[in-house]
């Protein structure tokens, strides 16, 4: 059979892209190496309990806001979202004062301007920023730490506009303001967690794709693609299958998209070299805790919490974990938490000694040094959850070498491929690829998070339209 579309990886902008072509009646192919689907928003299971990797929580899903109406598109309005408190949905406790993030835009300035009231204008104008987002061709070449440093004169102030930096990789030097407002912006709107897990988003994209005719197949590991005449034409599995396609969209990383084109007569070396070159942003370490039942109650909010006002470079500091984020599950039953994640940024510095092994056979000091951060994360967070420690049952941790055997993502990167300010158009990457009939989608692109990859499944989507047309 010769499918009208392959797609290959299953995260959420290769399950959007699939869904949506499906539903319009082509023949659609989804090709996953992993035994369930998903990528970055699929859950795992530990005994009783199910963990997130990728999703903690979404901005912009009241109506009119930013995600709805794609979501609405998708069917994935109908699942159990949770708003998060609208008078602080992030608390950013920086050294002993908390600060809370307040949702929509006016009431977000004026909640910080009752602790930083010299700046009140400036955050009117900080809003209006985020109210009517930049272009990205403007936007793509602002600085954002520049940006923040011109507008405000409080550090501190900063410092709490940056602090829910697992979100995004914050670099002084090159971080646009085009990523770091739209990652911004949303969450201000609205913040939302799923009452359940990420794997309720994957099976609803994944059950309307074989509603609609698609199919997904896991176990189908991707390692060639094979060319004729300037086209792809098959995709070559590990495991000797090949597959047969008219049109191709990946959703795995481009450097190691374009290295499965051995014999490419259209890839040029400079292209390649290009793409290799490309730097790719820091990973997550996270703790993932089982709570003594009954005591901890649900707090319907993410905390933010540094040990000092250096959110922009905390991160450098490898001998201890300097800020966390502290996101809390939606209790199945009752008012107590039964789960809670612990994330902070870890450089891949900190991982380079295990890079050639696999989970489950890197050795005792590398469970030593998960054991250390997951003790700095516990304490950093006993600031402002006391008694943390004595409430942990079982904790479980990955760092970004397990997002690299999951995902294939180099370096572990959680946020793809890092876009720079100073050099725009060579670290944002364009759905269309020289290959005429080979589509990208996925994080790398422009914007990472559950919106930005919407966004661009969106995007890649009306590239192949064009085609097509």
């Amino acid at each position: 059979m010769i499918y009208d579309i392959i797609i290959i990886g299953s995260g959420l902008g290769g399950l959007i892209c699939a869904r949506q072509l499906a539903k319009e009646g082509r023949s659609v192919l989804v090709l996953e190496r992993q035994a369930q689907p998903g990528g970055c928003m699929q859950s795992f299971r530990r005994g009783d309990f199910e963990f997130d990797t990728g999703l903690h929580y979404v901005g912009g899903l009241a109506e009119g806001q930013a995600l709805h109406e794609a979501f609405e598109q998708l069917g994935l309005m109908r699942l159990p979202w949770v708003r998060l408190d609208a008078d602080g949905f992030d608390r950013i406790t920086i050294g002993d004062q908390t600060f809370p993030l307040a949702e929509g835009y006016d009431r977000f300035a004026d909640t910080l301007s009752e602790f930083f009231p010299k700046e009140r204008d400036s955050l009117r104008e900080y809003t209006k920023m985020l109210c009517h987002l930049p272009s990205i061709d403007e936007a793509m070449q602002v600085n954002a730490y520049d940006y923040l440093k011109s507008l405000f004169h409080d550090s501190v102030l900063i410092n709490v506009l940056s602090a829910t930096a697992m979100k995004m990789e914050l670099r002084q030097e090159s971080l646009p303001l085009f990523n770091y407002a739209h990652s911004m912006s949303s969450y201000i709107q609205s913040s939302w967690r799923l009452k359940g897990s990420g794997n309720l988003i994957v099976d609803s994209l994944v059950n309307d794709i074989k509603n609609f005719g698609g199919e997904v197949v896991c176990r189908a590991e991707v390692n060639e693609l094979i060319e004729q005449d300037g086209r792809i034409i098959v995709a070559k599995c590990a495991n000797g299958i090949t597959y047969e396609g008219r049109l191709f969209i990946s959703d795995v990383h481009p450097q190691l998209t374009f290295s499965w084109l051995k014999n490419s007569s259209v890839l040029k070396g400079i292209f390649r070299r290009r793409i290799q070159a490309l730097e790719n942003t820091f990973g997550i370490f996270t703790a993932s805790l089982v709570l003594k039942p009954n005591t901890l109650p649900y707090f319907n909010h993410n905390k933010y919490v540094y040990k000092k006002a250096n959110v922009w470079t905390f991160h450098e500091d490898m001998d201890e974990v300097g800020g966390v984020m502290v996101s809390c599950r939606v209790p199945d039953n009752g008012d107590y938490a039964q789960q809670i994640d612990l994330l902070t940024p870890m450089p891949w510095a900190l991982c380079k000694d295990w890079e050639d092994t696999v989970i489950g056979h890197r050795g005792e000091l590398y469970e030593q040094q998960k054991e250390k951060m997951a003790d700095d994360c516990i304490r950093l967070a006993e600031r402002v959850i006391p008694g943390l420690r004595n409430m942990v049952v079982k904790r479980y941790t990955s760092t970004p070498l397990t997002w690299r055997d999951y995902t294939l993502s180099p370096c572990g990167s959680a946020f793809g491929i890092r876009k720079d300010s100073r050099q725009p158009l060579m670290t944002m990457l364009s759905p269309k690829t020289p290959v005429p009939n080979l589509f990208l989608t996925g994080q790398s692109l422009v914007l990472h998070g559950l919106e930005g990859v919407t966004m661009t499944a969106f995007k890649t989507l009306e590239e192949v339209k064009k085609i097509r047309s």
